[in-house]
């Protein structure tokens, strides 16, 4: 998990929004996305990606949306409400909220408006 920690968001952050151009989403929506989750401005999420910031740098300057915890599913097998290690559960969080973009779900459910 060290090395998933230890890795810049920059390097994950394209590979998000290929995925979910492939679909026929756009960055935008990936975007805010990211900005739901992490209450980051837009400039911020820039800055995180331009700085090469790792995943634990990123996570540790967010502020968890408080409706995060229903964000439930699966991502690589495992349940995302059951991932006890609370910085593998956020960047977890992040990857079922672009799967469920790229998924074709509507931006109000991604969001749990």
């Amino acid at each position: 998990m060290e090395r998933i920690y230890g890795m810049p968001f920059a390097k994950v952050y394209p590979l998000y929004v290929a995925k979910a151009e492939r679909k026929g989403r756009t960055q935008a929506e990936v975007d805010e996305i990211i900005r739901w989750l992490t209450g980051f401005s837009q400039s911020e999420i820039d800055a995180h990606v331009a700085s090469q910031a790792t995943f634990q740098e990123f996570f540790a300057d967010a502020s968890l949306n408080p409706a995060a915890p229903s964000i439930t599913g699966v991502v690589c097998g495992v349940r995302v409400e059951e991932i006890d290690d609370p910085l593998m559960q956020r960047i977890r969080y992040l990857d079922k909220l672009v799967d469920e973009l790229a998924r074709g779900k509507a931006m109000a459910k991604i969001l749990r408006a």
